[in-house]
C-alpha cells in the first residue's frame, strides 16, 4: 500500500466526487476505482456504498478515511520538514480565484512569486466565490482568494488587503464632470450590478440599503470583466473595487468618481482549510500575499 492510494481515498471521501479526485490527482477516473479496489481487497473491507443516488463511505469507509487522514498529515508535515531544513522552495501551488482578484489584484504578486521561486509551479484556476469555497473545503485546490470573506469552522480566513469601492461611468455620463457624488444621486439612474450571489453585490445593496437608496438595476452580470464593459457602452454605471478599474480609467474609456458618504472598502482573504499541512512553497506564497 502507497501513500498515495490513501491520499486518493481521502481526496474522493471529501468531494464525493471520482471525477474530482482523479482531477485533483492527475490520473483517470478508472484509475481512482482500481485504487479503492485495491484497498478493499487488502483491508477485506467495503469502503463506499455503490449506489446511483448519493455518495456515501460505509462504517469501515469512515474508519479507514479518519485514519488514513491522520497518516497523510503526518506525512506531509514530513515532508514540509524536510523541505524546510533543507531550504527547498519547490512544487505545486493549486490556487482558486474569483476573477476579480485573478485578474487584478494576483498578477504582480505571481510575477514577483515565481521570479523570486522560479522552479515552483503555480496553477490557477478562475472560479465564482461559492466554487473557491467548495474547492477548498474538498482540497480540489491549496488555497483560495476572496472578497468578503464567509467565517466557517473548516477554514483558516487570512486577511490580506482591502481595495476602495468606486463608482465608475461613461466618460460622457454627466456624473464625470465632476470628481466626487453622494450616493442619493444613483436613485435615478440606470445601474449595472452582479448577480445577487456574488458577495460584492451583497456588500453593495447593503451600503445602498443603509443609505436609504434604490438603484434601477437594468442588467446583472457574474464577472467585473462583462459589468465594465456594459459600462463603457453608457449602458448604465456601476459601483466595483478601485483596482479593477486602473487601466480603464487610464485609457479614458470609463470615468471614475469617488463616493461621498464615506469610504467603502472590499477586504480580500486567502482562505485555506483547517489542519491543511502548508508546504514551504505555500508559506512563502502567502507571505508574498500579504505583502512580506
Amino acid at each position: 500500500m502507497q501513500i498515495e492510494s490513501l491520499k486518493m481515498f481521502c481526496d474522493l471521501a471529501e468531494t464525493e466526487s471520482f471525477t474530482k479526485a482523479a482531477q485533483i490527482n492527475e490520473v483517470t477516473q478508472s484509475a481512482v476505482s482500481q485504487q479503492i479496489s485495491s484497498l478493499e481487497r487488502q483491508f477485506k473491507s467495503v469502503l463506499i456504498e455503490r449506489s446511483k443516488k448519493k455518495f456515501r463511505l460505509t462504517r469501515e469507509g469512515q474508519i479507514m478515511y479518519d485514519y488514513s487522514k491522520q497518516i497523510i498529515q503526518i506525512y506531509d508535515a514530513l515532508h514540509s520538514k524536510l523541505q524546510e531544513i533543507k531550504d527547498v522552495i519547490s512544487g505545486t501551488i493549486r490556487l482558486a480565484t474569483i476573477y476579480s482578484i485573478g485578474l487584478h489584484d494576483l498578477p504582480p504578486y505571481l510575477k514577483r512569486y515565481l521570479r523570486t521561486y522560479p522552479t515552483v509551479n503555480v496553477h490557477v484556476e478562475y472560479r465564482r466565490a461559492n466554487q473557491v469555497y467548495e474547492d477548498v473545503l474538498g482540497n480540489v485546490v491549496d488555497l483560495g482568494l476572496v472578497a468578503y470573506p464567509s467565517r466557517d469552522s473548516k477554514l483558516e480566513i487570512i486577511p490580506l488587503r482591502k481595495d476602495r469601492l468606486v463608482l465608475i461611468c461613461h466618460p460622457q455620463h454627466p456624473f464625470a464632470k465632476g470628481k466626487s457624488i453622494r450616493l442619493g444621486a444613483l436613485s435615478s439612474q440606470k445601474f449595472i450590478g452582479f448577480e445577487p450571489d456574488i458577495p460584492t453585490r451583497k456588500a453593495i445593496d447593503r451600503i445602498l440599503k443603509d443609505h436609504g437608496i434604490q438603484v434601477n438595476n437594468v442588467m446583472e452580470f457574474d464577472n467585473i470583466e462583462t459589468v465594465k464593459r456594459a459600462v463603457e457602452i453608457d449602458a448604465g454605471v456601476s459601483v466595483v473595487p478601485q483596482a479593477t478599474v486602473v487601466q480603464e480609467v487610464a485609457n479614458e474609456t470609463l470615468a471614475q468618481v469617488m463616493i461621498e458618504d464615506g469610504e467603502f472598502y472590499r477586504p480580500l482573504a486567502a482562505i485555506v482549510k483547517k489542519n491543511k499541512v502548508l508546504s514551504p512553497a505555500m508559506k512563502q506564497f502567502l507571505v508574498v500575499l500579504k505583502g512580506g
